[in-house]
């Protein structure tokens, strides 16, 4: 599972090509309904189906919009036959809404590729209301709405269980649909933008609305899983990360919620997975477990902070049957975990992987970013050392476990205290790979790591305005020859977007948006941070 929305950017296609008869055949859950009379809405991932399944916001959605006796949603995904709706074999144009959820800055180079292959007009300043409403959500768009802007009727920021209810209702009436649209709480229209910011809208009781697996399908990341959203938001305060604002304030389900829900997903599979930033930070988190396991299932756990972490949490870990282990110590040296916030110390993370490795874990996965606001090649010694520790703890465990390291670069993220800084340049990213790449693969640690060259287009998209649109549509493939010859086609400057350090004075792209963080907490933040 993912670890957040700061990790996975990128775009896959499926294992293998399915027709869409054989993918429905493999599916448990798919919900089909006559659409005479009811409002359709095209559910749209802009990515493979086995990537967009294993989205938990996507079962939600789909969930959502399905459970309104007026309203009938199908699924399309980047890899669909024509772009044809998977229920129906029905082409966007044919449905009232399109909605795009988009969880990867990477994935907008898909958006607007099936916009094109829609056969719609790309802008929403060429469509009137005889064509498709087009919207999109999700965390991308909930971030930084702006890069997409100029493609979208309108912008949903915010969760969809708030959001929903009265954005159909304003649907279905039709009348004058999109100056109605920009009045509802948590809906940016472009065309219609009155200076006010737009408020994210947040669901108080998460217990309200159970996010939880709907369609069951061997062809997907998780094929395996009941996936149950245990939390939204994170209370650790990590600097470089976007969880603490955009889904703040934290919130977990109730443990006997959860328990209901597990018990309801052993009757489609054998082990649960449980989804959210911080899952092992539940107040209730042992218990959980434990309750899972009495059950006779096994689990899979999204997120496990280094530190706390007790035994009794770590035995419970183990007898659910998991045999791999995320951890994220995210840098080296201890001043550089100050500077992000982490909280951890080398001693926290040595421990960590040790008890692991002596309690059976098969393989512990360790997440580092390079790049870092500060960082200097110090940092980068302090990181072999660390994984040099850690590679010695398992070996003495001598369980046969392995060890691996992720390497990401840092990118910063709207509404972060990072927001402001830039990201290292290319080479000094690439020196700083390859120094950690050569002195890890020595000791027997395998290293994997992102693109780095993709990840400056990332930075780009993360803190990009509506100029950005214009890139996306002039693109002729999506490659990095295809972005460079749009950039330069339309002479925009990527270095402003990602090595230039922004003036704390200046308004920012995406601050047309209310998201409940104060800015000059993020500032002083920041400040905090670099000093």
């Amino acid at each position: 599972m993912s670890r957040g929305v700061d990790r996975k950017a990128h775009w896959t296609k499926a294992p293998r090509a399915l027709s869409r008869r054989e993918r429905l055949a493999r599916e448990q859950g798919t919900i089909t309904k006559d659409r005479g009379g009811r409002l359709s809405v095209a559910l749209v991932y802009p990515n493979s189906y086995y990537i967009g399944m294993s989205n938990l916001g996507m079962h939600s959605v789909y969930s959502l919009l399905n459970g309104y006796k007026d309203v009938v949603c199908e699924r399309v995904f980047l890899d669909n036959e024509s772009l044809l709706s998977l229920e129906s074999r029905r082409p966007l144009a044919d449905f009232d809404v399109i909605a795009f959820t988009v969880s990867y800055e990477l994935d907008y180079f898909n958006v607007v590729n099936i916009l094109k292959e829609s056969g719609l007009p790309l802008y929403t300043a060429d469509r009137n209301d005889s064509y498709p409403l087009i919207i999109a959500g999700g965390a991308c768009i909930t971030a930084n709405p702006m890069p997409l802007s100029p493609f979208f009727d309108c912008l949903c920021i915010g969760e969809a269980e708030v959001i929903i209810p009265a954005m159909l209702e304003t649907v279905c009436r039709g009348e004058d649909r999109l100056a109605e649209l920009a009045k509802l709480p948590g809906i940016y229209v472009p065309q219609h933008y009155s200076g006010r910011p737009v408020v994210r809208q947040w669901l108080k009781n998460l217990d309200d609305f159970m996010a939880a697996s709907v369609v069951l399908t061997p062809d997907t990341e998780l094929e395996s899983l009941y996936l149950i959203e245990v939390e939204r938001g994170c209370g650790w305060g990590c600097r470089f990360c976007l969880v603490n604002s955009l889904f703040c304030p934290l919130r977990y389900h109730s443990i006997e919620k959860l328990l209901q829900k597990a018990q309801e997903g052993l009757k489609y599979r054998k082990r649960i997975g449980l989804v959210g930033p911080a899952v092992s930070a539940h107040p209730q988190g042992e218990e959980m477990l434990h309750g899972v396991r009495e059950m006779g299932a096994g689990f899979s756990l999204s997120s496990l902070r280094i530190s706390p972490l007790s035994d009794t949490l770590l035995d419970e870990v183990v007898k659910g049957g998991i045999k791999t282990l995320t951890l994220a110590p995210e840098a080296g040296s201890q001043r550089l975990r100050d500077v992000i916030n982490k909280r951890i110390t080398e001693e926290d993370v040595l421990r960590a992987v040790s008890e692991a490795a002596a309690k059976g874990i098969k393989q512990l996965k360790l997440y580092f970013m390079i790049g870092l606001p500060t960082e200097t090649e110090d940092d980068i010694s302090k990181l072999i050392e660390l994984v040099t520790g850690c590679k010695e703890a398992v070996d003495r465990a001598e369980g046969g476990c392995r060890l691996v390291i992720n390497i990401s670069p840092f990118i910063p993220k709207p509404w972060t205290p990072f927001q402001w800084l830039p990201m290292a340049e290319l080479p000094v990213l690439n020196r700083r790979l390859k120094r950690i790449k050569k002195d890890l693969q020595v000791k027997g640690v395998k290293v994997k790591s992102e693109s780095l060259a993709w990840s400056h287009v990332q930075g780009v998209l993360a803190r990009g305005d509506e100029k950005i649109a214009a890139i996306l549509a002039d693109m002729e493939d999506v490659s990095l020859a295809g972005w460079r010859k749009a950039c330069e086609k339309q002479q925009f400057n990527t270095d402003y977007y990602t090595l230039e350090k922004w003036d704390t004075a200046q308004k920012l792209p995406w601050e047309i948006l209310d998201i409940g963080v104060s800015r000059n907490r993020l500032i002083d933040e920041m400040k905090r941070a670099v000093s």
